[in-house]
């Protein structure tokens, strides 16, 4: 989706859909492993479905790109924390995927409370002629073992097995809301409303604080970390943003504890543009590096916004999502946490609205465009059309009017294939993997 491609051909591959929704059902995370041939979904039941991309075939030409469901299992289930008479819901937050070291796939999923190392494997081939055990397993009788065979490999049915690897908790005191792997391969950081900690990928029962912002007294309490990533390539740099929009990039080479940040990005405020909902709509819902690490981008309540490593003053690009939805309501009646999804290129950005639209803004030609994400708009390898919502004055045939827009149904989690032009796109309980048609052409 560069300069010269038109991003309404965009084709819609793969829909996960069920006619009755359930709070379990509603997907919360969405993420592509880093080849992009796996893609992993986390929902408010605890569940987490991988999908796997089906291989071109000469056959069936129009398969590539399609994810069918590779395997599911349950991540987390509800508990209680009886000290504090807390009910700790299973509802997956979020889900990283490990750089791949071997044949196995492994990822980081976590709830509230608790973050869990997951280890999948195929298993095509079976063992058969021990010496020591019979067909169903059981030990054999030593006394009746007269000769040794070698056992030999036999064929069968690929069984993907999913496994707990190590189970991080007590970790952290309020709700986890980000988890981010170090570029090093080692060591992963989790943060909540006021710390984030370090953690060692083989270390379970301890992890290191790195960021403190909790007051003496709470009552001086003024912001709180909404996010927090690693920095693709260094692995001493992180950001993390908080509620009143700002964004701290900090080097743990700098000091142990990094309650002193190495940068600070924040834009200054417009004193004409002050209001009661101004830190309602500052708050940073998110923050991604771009795959290069120079930018960073951030989505809050009404923008989009492209900040530059090498410049705190202001962010160089800004992009209005949801002007339309500020003037239908107000923001203090549904406090919406959008998620920004960086692009394989840095030329395309990409974010949920309401409605069940996503946007998608052309860096380069500084154009953008309104999608709608639906059973009754999408239809598999249908081209998707534009929608264009009104404000006020003249309406053409296909516009819809900002008053009849749905607030309901919102677009909170998005994915981008690291290294081509195919989205994955959460709606409620459903799953739409929308694919560039030129570019997958072009592949």
């Amino acid at each position: 989706m560069g300069e010269d491609t038109d991003t309404r051909k965009i084709n819609h591959s793969f829909l996960r859909d069920h006619s009755y929704v359930t709070e379990a059902d509603i997907i919360s995370t969405v993420e592509f492993n880093h080849t992009g041939e796996l893609l992993a979904t986390g929902d408010k039941g605890g569940r987490v479905v991988i999908f796997q991309r089906e291989p071109e075939s000469k056959n069936a030409p129009h398969s590539q790109g399609e994810y069918d469901v590779y395997s599911t299992f349950q991540s987390h289930e509800p508990e209680f924390d009886y000290l504090k008479s807390l009910e700790i819901e299973e509802k997956i937050n979020k889900i990283k995927w490990l750089p791949q070291q071997n044949a196995a796939h492994s990822l980081l999923s976590t709830n509230d409370k608790t973050i869990k190392l997951w280890k999948i494997t195929e298993r095509d081939k079976r063992p058969e002629g021990y010496n020591l055990k019979d067909e169903e397993g059981k030990l054999k009788d030593l006394s009746t073992v007269t000769s040794l065979q070698v056992p030999v490999l036999k064929p069968m049915d690929l069984m993907v097995e999913v496994s707990p690897r190590r189970v991080f908790a007590n970790g952290h005191t309020y709700h986890i809301n980000s988890i981010s792997v170090n570029s090093d391969c080692e060591t992963y950081m989790s943060a909540d409303d006021l710390r984030i900690n370090l953690w060692h990928l083989a270390i379970t029962d301890r992890s290191f604080n790195i960021v403190d912002i909790k007051p003496a007294n709470m009552e001086d309490l003024t912001e709180v970390i909404t996010a927090s990533e690693f920095h693709p390539h260094h692995c001493n740099l992180f950001v993390y943003s908080s509620s009143k929009g700002s964004l701290r990039l900090c080097d743990m080479r700098a000091a142990a504890l990094c309650d002193k940040h190495s940068k600070l990005f924040e834009e200054p405020e417009d004193p004409s543009n002050r209001s009661f909902f101004s830190e309602i709509i500052s708050s940073v819902s998110d923050v991604k590096f771009s795959r290069s690490g120079r930018y960073m981008l951030t989505r809050d309540y009404l923008t989009v916004k492209v900040w530059d490593l090498n410049m705190e003053a202001r962010p160089v690009e800004t992009y209005q999502v949801g002007a339309a939805a500020s003037k239908s309501r107000s923001p203090s009646e549904r406090v919406t946490r959008f998620f920004p999804a960086p692009p394989p290129s840095a030329s395309v950005i990409m974010t949920g609205a309401y409605n069940n639209f996503f946007r998608m803004f052309d860096r380069n030609t500084k154009r953008d465009v309104t999608l709608e994400a639906s059973r009754e708009s999408s239809k598999p390898r249908a081209v998707l059309k534009p929608r264009r919502v009104c404000v006020g004055g003249k309406r053409r045939r296909d516009d819809i009017s900002v008053d009849s827009l749905d607030f309901t149904k919102k677009i909170l989690h998005t994915a981008w294939h690291p290294a081509e032009n195919i989205i994955a796109i959460a709606a409620t309980n459903n799953l739409y993997i929308f694919q560039d048609k030129v570019n997958s052409e072009m592949h």
